[in-house]
């Protein structure tokens, strides 16, 4: 098992909730969980990227023997390996979120890298959505003062 963190748990239940967690993130591309656990799944998530490279029945049986669903170990072969055929490894990202609320864990948000171009063009997006509902909430907000106000 890649790197020595026991999470607190039993071996069984440990990889039980680290193949759910791999198979979640190959599913939905991110998710949010401890740190921790994100470097974890962070090494094991790799580890099958780099296997779906190769798309061999051998590969296939090693992936099935980890992942819990099918259609996942088929999204991989047929779209996430081939998406990072080019990259030697650095598949996937750890951003930090700040701690918990309920017990003070440090909280990350792991995702799988996509192409840098798409990332610039999603930021520019986001960004510029950002500023048009703060512009407009500004308005409103001056508004209501008016509106108060008479």
């Amino acid at each position: 098992m890649p790197g020595s963190r026991k999470l607190g748990r039993p071996t069984d239940q440990r990889m039980a909730m680290l193949r759910g967690l791999v198979t979640y993130l190959l599913e939905h591309g991110r998710i949010e969980t401890t740190v921790t656990r994100a470097k974890e799944v962070r090494s094991l998530a790799e580890k099958y990227i780099t296997i779906a490279k190769e798309n061999t029945l051998a590969n296939k049986r090693r992936a099935f023997a980890f992942i819990t669903k099918e259609d996942v170990v088929k999204k991989l072969f047929d779209e996430i390996g081939p998406a990072y055929a080019g990259r030697s490894g650095g598949y996937t990202r750890i951003i930090r979120t700040g701690p918990r609320r309920g017990d003070a864990a440090e909280m990350c948000i792991i995702e799988l890298v996509q192409d840098e171009k798409k990332e610039q063009k999603r930021s520019r997006a986001t960004a510029r959505a950002g500023r048009g509902s703060r512009a407009q909430r500004v308005r409103e907000s001056q508004e209501a003062a008016k509106a108060a106000e008479e």
